[in-house]
């Protein structure tokens, strides 16, 4: 039992930790997928979406 305890600790760590790099290390363009251009903002980028 103690085993499977191990095991399930070591995942919840690498996917703790796979969560933060990609939250706070990787560049967000890595991760733009192609959203639809959205108009409800008005002209240009104002970046509250």
């Amino acid at each position: 039992m103690s085993i499977l305890q191990d095991i399930l600790v070591y995942i919840t760590v690498a996917i703790a930790l796979g969560y933060l790099i990609k939250k706070f290390l990787l560049p967000k363009s890595l991760f733009a997928g192609k959203k639809g251009s959205s108009k409800g903002c008005g002209e240009g980028d104002c970046g509250c979406h």
